[in-house]
């Protein structure tokens, strides 16, 4: 039983999954939309919501646990100095999730994950 279980497994082993939320976190972050399935959307939401709100604290130890995450030191410099105090004054939800409809290839339900102006 799954009792209290939360989070998709996507169909990818736990390091593939995690490795697979990271780039999505840090590609949303750096380009500020990312297009992929909803479920893979509803995944990355919170845990790209996490960063900004460590951004918006700014503190030396805030930027060191936004490295561990995200892949690109860039986008990391990005965050704090651009994005966060975009939303200085939003006390949460940074991301608006748009639903595309089904993708051509596989009918798989599609959405566009961005952050919100």
């Amino acid at each position: 039983m799954r009792h209290g279980v939360a989070g998709r497994k996507l169909s990818r082993a736990t390091d593939h999954r995690l490795a697979l939320l990271r780039n999505q976190v840090t590609d949303l972050l750096g380009y500020g939309k990312l297009n992929t399935t909803e479920a893979k959307a509803k995944e990355v939401r919170p845990l790209a919501e996490k960063m900004i709100t460590l951004g918006k604290q700014g503190s030396l130890h805030a930027r060191r646990q936004a490295l561990a995450f995200m892949t690109d030191e860039n986008v990391v410099s990005k965050l704090f100095a651009e994005v966060a105090p975009k939303f200085a004054s939003r006390p949460g939800g940074y991301t608006r999730l748009v639903k595309l409809g089904p993708r051509v290839g596989d009918g798989a339900e599609m959405a566009r994950l961005e952050l919100v102006e």
